[in-house]
């Protein structure tokens, strides 16, 4: 009987138009005090990536803004400020991406090409709000009289009426007050840089001063006329940027926060509750994290807490916090897991391990953990009935809490869903939901869980929908990110999954496997990358691929290619380097070849500092061992990226042609480290496809038959 051809020539086209099926998806949730509303953005369809803000009360959504209808269907250019600030993000919409309330969410700030707007969500339409110049990062005050933003590097103060007030100038081009510098976003998981206090009357704002940090430019070789653009970029051993806080009062009174900014160079986090200002700042070498609180009249500091470790102490989302009755809630890492603790008390259990804490109300924190490292649910804890998990079906989970309602955010094989649960209901039902309207991929993702090796390695199997087992060998793909910060191997359908299984369908058994480094398997696994972040990913991967060539045997071990973006394109460019007896072709994009050319904070995290271990950068870099290739390597960089520098590639590929090493080079120009045109996000899973069919022989669908084009009219010319 002949076997269908499954129709995924169409799934390039729609990965790349539904913005790797991120458009139509309900983000940035915020819960009003009694529960009852939601506020969120979603955009108009899978493949529309114009943002509206909506409301979702008593089963019922409401739109409130819609920047079609408030700046046309093509918004402006954003300030320079509001597009480092997505790229940081990784944003992949416009209109309305982002959002802040008062405190009863009444009142809600945005920006839309750099002009500020504001909506009452209990009715009326949206008005624009009078600003000084171009807006960044709008946030109403608790009280909803006033609204704090930022414009050409200072911090304002508006009031609805117009009324503006500029609270902190920056004394020159390289000063930015209330905004987060590069290692922040980038590597803190820090978006901000000013926090209101809940009288309203004061804020605490960072003052990032960028002076003492080497300069990047960036030029686009595509345009010889266009000048090139001068970035901060604090590379591994160099200075960072110097960040300091002052308390500002609405009336222009300033105070400065004291504290040892020489011994704690990086600002973690900061807050503002009712017990007052609180900071958390990291040493150099990242050993050491304190929690400090502020005195708000004088800026003196005090240490309420302090983590250390002799890897490092490992920052968790969230942290710090304090309860109503002023607990600090704080991670604690002991041996194989990472506790929540409240009051210095751990509350969670072996085993359980903390991701993120989502929110404090009263005496209750909502955070997300995992018993298996293939899920991530949120938990709720209070005094009474301690913890209990919300989330019900297998997936990753995030949330938000308030006044009894928990709203779930979840990434589950069916897709992305949305749905309320009752923290008082012990059944966790849930009672509502909220629609996503993300494009239903055409390609079905068919993983097959699998735990590998001594290690126990957490994998996932993708095979062609039509192959059948024992009727014939089938060339092997890895497809990993392998590094800090993600995992992919878990039990749910995001872009990653699709994308694996389109792969597969193309004849590939695809395998993709999370090892020591990456989250979700408590602290020792994270660290055992310290000091080597090459050996321990590589070596998982090689063992995680034999241990599934021992149980499937359809897999072909003669041709196993690598293929991996950022630290995923480091290790298949590695695989290739230092493993050809197992490795036969890779692809690697965005790929950090020479560790010393990444930011501080991320690489002297796994690595120390460059001048002091320079072995470390050495074992753990490409550079080097260029005249180690014998297989087809393909390299790919956009141009602009001002995360993966450029540099990266080309000092590769020129050490590669000097040691006579054919390889392969695209360029992309333009493209940032998360390439946003439509037409190269589509193709370039295309070309990837072309370079392994033929790296590997040659490689088609069922029966050795090439896949069909997809002419259909629903996709033809768009992209």
């Amino acid at each position: 009987m002949e076997k269908p051809i499954p129709n995924a020539a169409a799934f390039p086209r729609q990965f790349a138009r539904s913005r790797r099926f991120s458009l139509g998806v309900p983000r940035h949730l915020t819960l009003s005090p009694d529960g009852r509303r939601v506020l969120f953005v979603r955009t108009g369809s899978g493949t529309d990536p114009v943002g509206r803000l909506w409301q979702y009360e008593d089963g019922a959504e409401r739109m409130l803004a819609d920047p079609t209808l408030l700046v046309g269907t093509r918004p402006g250019a954003v300030p320079e400020e509001e597009r480092l600030r997505r790229e940081r993000a990784r944003e992949r919409s416009v209109g309305v991406v982002t959002y802040a309330t008062d405190d009863a969410a009444r009142l809600v700030a945005f920006a839309l090409s750099g002009a500020l707007w504001a909506v009452r969500t209990d009715g009326g339409a949206p008005f624009s709000v009078s600003a000084a110049g171009p807006v960044v990062d709008p946030r109403p005050s608790p009280d909803g009289r006033h609204i704090a933003y930022v414009s050409r590097r200072s911090f304002h103060l508006v009031d609805l009426d117009g009324t503006d007030r500029q609270l902190a100038r920056a004394e020159g081009p390289e000063i930015t007050y209330g905004l987060a510098e590069y290692t922040a976003a980038e590597s803190m998981n820090r978006s901000r840089g000013y926090w209101w206090a809940p009288d309203s009357r004061h804020v605490l704002v960072s003052r990032v001063d960028t002076g003492p940090v080497e300069r990047r430019f960036i030029s686009d070789p595509s345009d010889p006329t266009k000048p090139p653009q001068a970035i901060r970029y604090p590379a591994a051993g160099t200075a960072n940027a110097e960040v300091t806080l002052q308390l500002l009062s609405v009336d222009g009174d300033r105070v400065d926060v004291e504290f040892d900014r020489k011994a704690y160079e990086y600002l973690v986090d900061a807050g503002w509750d009712a017990h007052g200002p609180y900071l958390a700042v990291q040493s150099r070498d990242q050993r050491t994290l304190r929690t400090l609180a502020v005195d708000p009249a004088t800026g003196a500091t005090e240490v309420l807490h302090e983590r250390t470790d002799p890897a490092w102490v490992e920052i968790v989302p969230g942290t710090p916090a304090r309860t109503a009755s002023g607990a600090l809630v704080l991670p604690e890492d002991t041996g194989g897991t990472r506790h929540l603790t409240i009051g210095g008390r751990r509350v969670t259990p072996d085993g359980l391990q903390l991701h993120e804490v989502l929110g404090v109300d009263g005496e209750q924190v909502l955070f997300a953990a995992s018993e298996d490292p293939t899920e991530t649910h949120v938990w709720r804890y209070d005094p009474v009935h301690g913890i209990r998990r919300l989330s019900r079906d297998p997936g990753t989970y995030r949330g938000v809490g308030r006044g009894g309602t928990i709203v779930l955010e979840g990434m589950t094989p069916r897709g992305n869903e949305v749905q309320f649960v009752r923290d008082s209901d012990d059944d966790g039902a849930p009672y509502g939901v909220i629609a996503s309207l993300a494009e239903e991929p055409v390609v079905t993702p068919r993983p097959v869980h699998l735990t590998l090796g001594e290690r126990e390695l957490r994998g996932a199997l993708y095979l062609p929908s039509w192959h059948r087992e024992g009727s014939g060998k089938l060339p092997v793909l890895l497809d990993p990110y392998g590094g800090p910060a993600m995992q992919l191997a878990v039990r749910a359908r995001g872009w990653f999954s699709c994308v694996s299984q389109w792969f597969a369908e193309q004849g590939f058994a695809v395998l993709v496997v999370d090892g020591r480094g990456t989250p979700g398997r408590g602290p020792a696994w994270e660290k055992a990358v310290h000091g080597d972040q090459l050996t321990p990913a590589l070596e998982d991967q090689v063992d995680a691929l034999l241990a599934a060539g021992d149980r499937f045997g359809d897999l072909d071990l003669g041709r196993v290619a690598i293929r991996g973006w950022s630290f995923g394109g480091f290790l298949a460019a590695a695989a290739v380097l230092h493993r050809p007896d197992v490795f036969h072709a890779a692809v690697a994009g965005a790929p950090p070849t020479d560790q010393r050319l990444y930011d501080t904070h991320w690489k002297e995290r796994y690595l120390g500092h460059p001048d002091e271990q320079p072995e470390n950068y050495a074992r753990s870099s490409l550079v080097g061992h260029g005249h180690l290739l014998r297989r087809p390597l393909l390299l790919v960089h956009g141009l602009a990226d001002d995360n993966v520098a450029a540099a990266h590639t080309l000092r590769f590929s020129a050490e590669l042609l000097a040691a006579g090493k054919p390889h392969s080079v695209l360029p992309l120009p333009g493209a940032t480290h998360a390439p946003s045109d439509d037409a190269v996000n589509e193709n370039l899973l295309r070309h990837q496809l072309a370079f392994l069919r033929e790296a590997l022989g040659g490689l088609s669908g069922p029966e050795g038959r090439a896949e069909p084009e997809d002419t259909s009219e629903e996709t033809a010319g768009e992209g």
